[in-house]
């Protein structure tokens, strides 16, 4: 008979500048199985490995892009990306979206979820966003549970949002202000 281990998985969240090749087999690995498990990655069926490669390696190409992992026992479980607004779009130079976030089946209910949304906030925050904007595929019960606990606002909803499957998949629209205007570090600055 094998001992049950009941040590408390080590969890750890980072933005990341740059990814090795193990932390890109390991998140294409991770984005495979939460493609598979619906997990509202935005393709329906994982595509090919070479294509998942591109993606991640793409990722980290574009600017307005900011990458956040979290890991399980070193293990790449999680992902989101915060989006900012284009350079030319003075008028939402304040608020970003929180994109492509997914846990893995395996590593759900042990806490990333919302040390993922922490440190996605807290980049926000320091990079002096004041809005953050997300949209969810109303079927992501557990997201928009995890989304609403965090005090972000349902504003939208649309009935049409993707079409997966021969239907219609009906998405939430969400923000959250994290940073008063108050405390945005260019307060009053023309054209900052």
């Amino acid at each position: 008979m094998m001992a049950q281990d009941n040590r408390k998985p080590i969890t750890a969240v980072e933005t990341v500048k740059t990814l090795s090749a193990a932390d890109i087999i390991e998140l294409c690995d991770a984005a495979i199985e939460a493609i598979e498990s619906g997990g509202g990655f935005g393709w329906i069926t994982p595509p090919p490995r070479n294509i998942l490669e591109d993606y991640w390696k793409g990722v980290m190409l574009i600017p307005e892009r900011e990458l956040i992992i979290g890991r399980i026992d070193g293990v790449i479980a999680a992902s989101c990306q915060i989006v900012r607004p284009p350079r030319n779009n003075e008028a939402q130079k304040l608020t970003c979206s929180l994109t492509t976030f997914f846990v893995v089946p395996w590593a759900r209910g042990k806490g990333l979820a919302p040390l993922m949304l922490d440190e996605a906030e807290a980049f926000c925050r320091s990079e002096g966003f004041k809005v953050i904007n997300l949209d969810v595929r109303a079927t992501q019960e557990r997201a928009i549970q995890r989304y609403e606990a965090a005090g972000y606002i349902r504003f939208g909803e649309h009935p049409k949002y993707a079409y997966i499957n021969g239907s219609y998949a009906t998405a939430y629209y969400y923000y959250k202000e994290v940073l008063e205007i108050s405390e945005h570090p260019n307060k009053g600055k023309v054209g900052s």
